[in-house]
């Protein structure tokens, strides 16, 4: 065979090598391999900015949330607009305090407590340092004569990569009420959820089925990095862990603490967390 008859065929089977190496480097459209994201959650049952003694100090929450230093905030037991918290937007004012984003979900909506005042409204929030793109709150499963419960769920922004981060705060008297919770947490989260975090007050143990519901989705992020029995009620006299940092498969827990300086700025210890959240692919 002539050599110069393989020129063309040469040329192009060095182009198509070229073309292949330049993707691999990054040229536009190929798919690139982020940096995974360092995100620091948190979980503070604040009881209405009330201490053990019932004594209302919401600045004094405040400054356990400003020294956990973390990116984003689940409360529970929070209050809007209650006589018994001085009629204070508390999510507004935390947000406000902190200079941090909020997102109020309502589980209860009740009648004004005084002429003239807005309705009352009690549930969870989301305090974030990152952009919140969007939230929703759903009503979970309620038994007769109980206190409405429900799972807010807001998606916030990390430098192109979307992450859902959710606060709930279950039946503190009823398992079956939990369970029934539990499992509708998991329709909402998803049986494979990605980029997830889920963060409250769960009222019960890590044994019980509940809790396993929950953690057959996500992992349960104080066993895996957590040190000691991670008690957090009472907060001055902890005897149970009740609150949890719960987070998808994909994400690398990488330390989880308990904030004992002040335990009587609530009725519960606030639990911090850093994780490393996988980055989402990115077209160049």
């Amino acid at each position: 065979m002539d050599p110069l008859s393989t020129a063309p065929s040469r040329r192009r089977f060095l182009a198509a090598a070229v073309g292949l190496a330049a993707t691999a480097a990054g040229a536009p459209g190929a798919a690139a391999a982020a940096d995974p994201e360092r995100l620091r959650v948190a979980t503070f049952n604040i009881h209405h900015g009330a201490s053990p003694a019932d004594v209302l100090d919401l600045e004094r929450v405040a400054r356990v949330i400003e020294a956990m230093e973390a990116d984003v905030v689940g409360l529970q037991e929070v209050d809007r607009y209650w006589r018994r918290s001085g009629f204070v937007d508390q999510p507004g004012w935390l947000g406000e305090r902190l200079g941090m984003r909020h997102a109020f979900g309502a589980n209860l909506d009740l009648a004004p407590e005084g002429p003239g005042r807005p309705r009352r409204q009690y549930g969870t929030a989301v305090l974030s340092r990152r952009p919140i793109l969007s939230w929703s709150n759903t009503r979970l499963p309620l038994f007769p004569g109980h206190e409405q419960r429900g799972l807010l769920r807001a998606t916030l922004e990390l430098r192109g990569t979307r992450v859902t981060f959710a606060v709930t705060h279950l039946q503190h008297d009823d398992n079956r009420e939990r369970e029934q919770q539990s499992a509708r947490i998991v329709e909402l989260l998803g049986s494979s959820p990605e980029r997830t975090v889920l963060v409250g007050d769960l009222n019960a143990v890590p044994e019980a089925p509940e809790i396993r519901t929950l953690t057959g989705v996500l992992d349960d992020v104080w066993p895996r990095v957590g040190t000691g029995d991670g008690f957090t009620y009472d907060a001055v006299t902890p005897h149970a862990r009740l609150d949890y940092l719960l987070a998808s498969r994909d994400i690398r827990p990488l330390t989880a603490q308990l904030r004992t300086a002040d335990p009587a700025a609530s009725d519960h210890l606030p639990v911090v967390s850093d994780l490393q959240v996988p980055a989402t692919r990115r077209r160049r």
